[in-house]
């Protein structure tokens, strides 16, 4: 029995992927960098296998489709049938190749001379921003990049994946306008925020509590409905500020320094708060973690940057209904107690007691006579204390890039002789020679 064309065309065109899929390598294979800047062992094993097992499922699909087009009953079957079939297989051809894209466009970054260890210097310090003081969690492998725009972005670990299956590690995006700062951590940590609260589900812990407010609250009803539908946002903020102290909160300040229109407006659509007021909780998340007259500086400060005078009626009343439903909101977030912490606050297993702002000014103190202590202490706490220092005027921006810059590099540089020492480990013991 002669092939249709129809038929021919589809079984050439079928062909011609699985050719294309070949060539879809083990990022191992073709991606050079220095050893320093590439991801961790454990996120490049989850990806590589993740990748692996998508090849084989889509190797198998175009496979059991060339069989049936080539069966009895695939040559008899209508071409719109054979068409409809190709069509779903090419969509998920697709998908595997845009997955691929994914990872390649975080990786292929490590091989830029600097920022690809830059860069591998924050997948330690997000890893960092991850860990509570018990396993609460499996953490999920951490792999940043930079990139131009505004703002960061997470695509968090267990998320859905275009055309489909799991995300398996966190991709961090940075703005470059960022790199190197202590500001770089205020965006980094409010990002592991997002995938710390999913893996806690604190999100979905605490809208009982706002909604039990907003039952109660008369004319404070709609703050407490605003505050449930900026819940997100603002869990990766006090998460960024319970890790960074001031560091979060000047960094925020940068990211919400917008013309004024902007500052002050409301789209109740929008998951973030109204940056004014995103900028004003910050500072009262920050006294009520770090008791200090520092947070009402700041937050003076930002009121003299964008004074509400002027606003309309409207506004003002929902920035003083706001205003006064804070400390309450602040209260709710610093002493729930998630079932996921077994009993314990945020507050309690974020290790807060040990990142006051005296304690801070006297690291940094300390670190100045022994520099050694700061490489060696847990990154967060590192960008925490140099913010500190930043906001005391003790540390000029110049000296902030290049202090943070070795801190990076040293990171990456650790980890990746941390990691060839384990994989260089003798698994048998070598006879003697004498």
């Amino acid at each position: 029995m002669a092939t249709p064309i129809s038929h021919w065309l589809l079984e050439q065109e079928t062909r011609a992927l699985l050719t294309r899929l070949g060539k879809v390598k083990p990022f191992a294979l073709h991606m050079t960098m220095v050893s320093a800047a590439a991801i961790s062992p454990a996120a490049q094993t989850t990806i590589e296998s993740h990748m692996t097992k998508s090849r084989r499922e889509l190797a198998a699909l175009v496979q059991q489709f060339l069989s049936w087009l080539l069966s009895p009953a695939g040559q008899l079957s209508k071409p719109a049938e054979a068409q409809r079939r190709f069509t779903f297989l090419r969509m998920r051809f697709n998908a595997v190749i845009s997955h691929f894209d994914i990872f390649a466009d975080v990786i292929v970054q490590r091989s830029e001379h600097e920022t690809g260890v830059w860069v591998a210097g924050l997948d330690t310090v997000a890893s960092d921003a991850l860990s509570l003081k018990d396993d609460y969690f499996k953490a999920p492998p951490m792999i940043c990049y930079v990139d131009r725009g505004h703002g960061a972005a997470i695509r968090r670990a267990r998320t859905r994946l275009p055309g489909g299956g799991d995300n398996p590690v966190a991709i961090i995006r940075i703005p470059r306008e960022r790199m190197v700062s202590s500001g770089i951590a205020s965006s980094l940590v409010h990002e592991v925020g997002h995938q710390g609260a999913a893996l806690l589900d604190l999100v979905n812990s605490l809208r009982p509590f706002l909604r039990g407010m907003q039952e109660n609250s008369g004319e404070h009803r709609i703050a407490w409905q605003l505050w449930e539908r900026w819940l997100s946002e603002i869990i990766a903020d006090f998460w960024s500020v319970a890790k960074v102290g001031i560091a979060a909160t000047m960094g925020l300040m940068g990211v919400v320094s917008l013309p004024r229109a902007f500052v002050f407006r409301v789209d109740t659509e929008d998951p973030h708060p109204i940056p004014w007021m995103r900028m004003k909780l910050s500072c009262a998340m920050g006294q009520a973690l770090y008791p200090h007259p520092q947070w009402a500086n700041l937050a003076r400060l930002w009121g003299a940057y964008y004074p509400p005078e002027g606003l309309d009626n409207e506004r003002r009343n929902l920035l003083a209904t706001l205003t006064a439903t804070m400390p309450g909101f602040v209260a709710l977030l610093k002493n729930h107690r998630p079932a996921a912490l077994r009993g314990q606050t945020l507050v309690e297993v974020m290790n807060v007691q040990q990142r006051q702002p005296v304690q801070l000014a006297a690291y940094y103190r300390d670190w100045g006579d022994q520099p050694s202590q700061m490489r060696d202490a847990p990154p967060t706490l590192v960008f925490a204390v140099i913010g500190q220092a930043r906001a005391d005027g003790r540390i000029t921006p110049e000296a902030e890039s290049r202090l943070l810059t070795e801190c990076l590099i040293y990171w990456a540089t650790r980890t990746s002789l941390d990691s060839s020492a384990i994989c260089a480990t003798p698994t048998f013991t070598p006879a003697r020679m004498f």
